[in-house]
């Protein structure tokens, strides 16, 4: 399996969930970002512009203008439109498919609070039916995933930008391989996992009894 962080950067209002950025991190060192051109058109953007939060801390990660082009880039502009990560949807949707499919042998998916992640991500390709074959059904979450250890104080990535899609994906890889190291595969299993171990060694190596599980 090769992990895929991702984070992604929207718009919901409770009925639709709107991409504005997507940043997808790999363990093998790849690396993808992209915002939606749809946001520097006027129906997005002017609900962008609503809101509040997004204009606080999404709209300043997005790409900057530099050089010249700084002084000259159109006031009413939310971002740079002009940089090469702004893309349309269905280009981004075919470059997302493209980088995880790429992962060997499979992708195993990542993110941080991923429920709305997850259905923002498979809607770039539409309903769920249409999903690229081989690009996973679902996000494993990383929060659940440190609630089950213990629920520790997770390090933050030095130098990340916050609500940076490109920085939070980098972040939730960057915190999975801390959780890894804190807690190896073999300590990480399940509480009946813990009990089996713990029986095994309590009859000096006998073989465990198989744990039934609960119906």
């Amino acid at each position: 399996m090769t992990v895929i962080a991702y984070d992604t950067e929207f718009l919901e209002d409770g009925k639709t969930i709107d991409l504005i950025s997507i940043g997808l991190v790999a363990e093998d060192g790849r690396e993808y970002y992209a915002v939606n051109k749809a946001a520097s058109k006027w129906r997005l953007r002017r609900r962008i512009r609503k809101h509040a939060w997004l204009m606080a801390n999404v709209v300043p990660s997005l790409p900057k203008a530099h050089g010249d082009w700084n002084l000259y880039m159109p006031k009413r502009w939310l971002f740079n439109y002009s940089d090469p990560c702004v893309k349309p949807r269905d280009q981004i949707a075919r470059e997302v498919a493209a980088f995880i499919l790429a992962a060997r042998p499979d992708a195993q998916l990542w993110a941080w609070y991923g429920a709305y992640d997850h259905v923002v991500l498979c809607q770039l390709w539409g309903r769920m039916i249409d999903l690229p074959k081989g690009v996973p059904m679902w996000t494993n979450d990383l929060k659940q995933e440190a609630r089950r250890l213990g629920n520790p104080k997770l390090p933050s990535l030095p130098g990340a930008r916050e609500h940076n899609a490109l920085d939070d994906a980098r972040e939730v890889l960057y915190r999975l391989r801390w959780l890894r190291e804190q807690h190896p595969p073999a300590q990480a299993g399940t509480g009946l996992d813990r009990v089996a171990a713990a029986v095994h060694a309590a009859r000096g190596g006998e073989a465990p009894r198989p744990i039934q599980g609960f119906a």
